[in-house]
């Protein structure tokens, strides 16, 4: 807010200046940029910082590290616990090994008993074994049989079970490799990286102190373009669009003045008082309007810096 009202009392003065100056301007305002806060995302002790106020500094280069000790300690918990699921797993071979066994010796006697049936409905046929005889092996051939079905049923059973119960076990692997994930990418939050090339403006942080989730650690922007900021009157509205091309004059010593080019980017549409510290009545009912005009900077502009618009410069 304080800004806006120094801006604006430069803005009226210019025109009060502009009687008496030699040349004739529009519009007058100051420089300002656009800041990136940027700020730590993890909460911790800053364990570096290499930046300081005015170094120039790339997108993406990382410019300090945030301690994620802890957070490396919890993931290292959180693995231990994904491998401990393996080892509560149940072995299917012990329990089925001995039904497989079973299994095995009820197929002999099945094949055994088949043999003696054959061997008994051969002797029937010569009159030396009785129908009684074959009708005994059919019925323990029968026996043998549902036998060998029951134990194959328990095998099948036992295997479902178990791979059931491993299933569940495993189950509880799948959320903690999430939180594994999660964590891998808090700790690559602990590497502080710049978002956008520029100068670092202001810096609020140090080495060694503690920091939180979202404080400020430093201000940076790109110089290479500046905005000037600056105020209209209501009349001088039908002057001005987007895209407009403008002079814009800064000081260049005494009597001197630095021509610059630059183009309107933006225009209010809400009028704003002007600010109470003027203190005649007239002046703090006059309405203006902001607009911003964006100028490349070769070096020469600097943030808060003065300038003078000229809408429609002479050739």
């Amino acid at each position: 807010m304080n800004t806006k009202i120094l801006i604006t009392t430069a803005f009226i003065f210019s025109f009060v200046a502009c009687n008496t100056n030699n040349h004739q301007f529009d519009a007058a305002g100051t420089f300002e940029v656009d800041e990136v806060v940027v700020s730590s995302e993890i909460p911790g002790k800053i364990l570096s910082l290499t930046i300081r106020e005015g170094d120039t500094i790339t997108k993406n280069k990382i410019v300090g590290e945030i301690d994620a000790e802890n957070l490396s300690l919890q993931k290292e918990q959180v693995q231990a616990s994904i491998q401990a699921l393996g080892e509560k797993k149940t072995d299917v071979l012990p329990g089925v090994y001995l039904l497989e066994k079973q299994l095995a010796v009820q197929q002999s006697q099945l094949q055994n008993l088949l043999h003696e049936k054959i061997r008994f409905e051969n002797l029937l046929k010569q009159d030396a074994a009785t129908g009684k005889q074959v009708d005994d092996i059919n019925a323990q051939i029968d026996v043998a049989r549902k036998q060998l079905a029951v134990t194959q049923q328990q095998i099948n059973v036992q295997r479902n079970n178990i791979s059931t119960q491993n299933r569940s076990i495993m189950s509880e692997g799948k959320p903690l490799e999430k939180k594994v994930a999660q964590l891998n990418d808090q700790i690559q939050k602990a590497n502080i990286v710049n978002p956008v090339s520029g100068t670092v403006i202001t810096k609020y942080a140090e080495e060694g102190e503690l920091t939180s989730a979202g404080k400020a650690l430093y201000e940076i922007a790109d110089l290479s373009e500046m905005t000037l900021r600056a105020y209209i009157s209501g009349a001088q509205l039908s002057q001005v669009k987007l895209n407009q091309n403008v002079k814009v004059l800064v000081d260049n010593g005494a009597d001197t003045y630095k021509e610059m080019n630059g183009i309107i980017t933006w225009i209010s549409d809400k009028a704003e008082f002007t600010p109470k510290t003027i203190q005649t009545k007239d002046e703090r009912a006059n309405l203006v309007y902001a607009i911003k005009i964006k100028v490349k900077n070769d070096g020469y502009l600097k943030i808060g810096m003065y300038g003078e618009v000229i809408f429609n410069p002479k050739p």
